[in-house]
């Protein structure tokens, strides 16, 4: 048995149901970051947590891993390679930190794909692109008034 003190169900909302995000591409900032070391304690690799700022799936959560230290040369290029696509994209070339990457707009590309160990869909960033400026976004011309409802 375990002391729970005050807690009160209804004064605190319940964890919002983490299906997958649909394969798409969203409007995401990083909101956290941090080294975490392999499974396999020979590596490490960069773990950031960003969250949607946009659409129907605004405030939901997605993560890439960045496999910066790892025994395959391979893996820390395609790694390094990834990262400097998340850096060009939000205009940050030389981060000291990890953390000034945070914050900032980019666009993502997820894509869902099954996990082997669990067989469960998950999701995963495969690109990064610049976020347009507001201003510089196309815009739709409104119908013109003699344009029939039928054509607008």
């Amino acid at each position: 048995m375990a002391d729970l003190g005050n807690f009160n169900a209804n004064n605190v909302d319940p964890l919002p149901d983490l299906e997958p995000l649909p394969a798409g591409q969203y409007v995401v900032v990083a909101t956290e970051s941090e080294m975490k070391p392999t499974k396999a304690g020979t590596g490490a690799y960069l773990e950031i947590k960003f969250q949607v700022i946009e659409g129907d799936h605004q405030g939901r959560p997605v993560w890439a891993r960045f496999n910066l230290a790892n025994p395959n040369e391979t893996a820390v290029q395609i790694a390094k390679a990834e990262l400097a696509a998340l850096c060009r994209a939000v205009g940050v070339l030389q981060p000291r930190d990890s953390c000034e990457l945070h914050n900032l707009p980019v666009v993502v590309k997820v894509r869902c794909k099954r996990r082997p160990d669990t067989d469960e869909i998950t999701n995963e960033i495969k690109g990064y692109t610049t976020r347009m400026p507001v201003a510089a976004q196309p815009q739709q011309a409104p119908p013109t008034p003699s344009t029939p409802p039928w054509r607008r």
